[in-house]
């Protein structure tokens, strides 16, 4: 058993995000276009090297609950990112600037940990017709503007549902 510990803790020294070293080789194979050799072994370095740099800016790793919620969660904020825009480019197109009801929403955050609402402000800015513009110095409201909305309340409950509370799931 201390073996296996050990060597644990040796792997991690030297590939400090796993993970993170795999996502970095796939998105350097598709920003290429092409798979080579070459490209996959520098992608490689590039995969080692950059998590060995940026280490001791991660002290506490994000510990991820459930990685199918996680899953499930990504395929969630995709579907909504594909809704927005097409609601978005439906208001750009055809809906009166006039009509339009632009909003300022306060939504108060259950979330704790800084990744988790990093996530969330994230998941925010990237749907479409919304942006998180502020988290308040306590940590515990989220700023965010929405382009068109007639119910601030519901978007608040919806931020909190759809969003807020899976990722409570996966982080906390």
């Amino acid at each position: 058993m201390m073996a296996h510990d050990a060597q644990a803790r040796q792997a991690r020294s030297w590939l400090p995000h796993p993970l993170m070293t795999v996502l970095l080789i796939l998105i350097w194979i598709l920003l290429q276009n092409s798979f080579s050799l070459g490209n996959l072994l520098l992608g490689v370095v590039l995969g080692v090297l950059f998590p060995l740099m940026t280490a001791s800016f991660w002290p506490d790793r994000p510990h991820i609950r459930n990685y199918g919620k996680a899953v499930v969660y990504f395929l969630v904020v995709i579907g909504d990112i594909v809704t927005a825009n097409i609601q978005v480019a439906r208001l750009i197109l055809f809906a009166r600037v006039s009509s339009l009801q632009p909003r300022w929403l306060c939504v108060p955050l259950a979330l704790t940990r800084p990744e988790a609402i990093t996530l969330l402000a994230g998941t925010v800015t990237m749907t479409p017709g919304t942006v998180s513009c502020d988290l308040s110095a306590d940590g515990r409201h989220l700023l965010v503007h929405c382009l068109d909305e007639p119910d601030p309340e519901g978007a608040v409950r919806r931020i909190k549902m759809r969003y807020e509370a899976r990722l409570m799931e996966i982080f906390e």
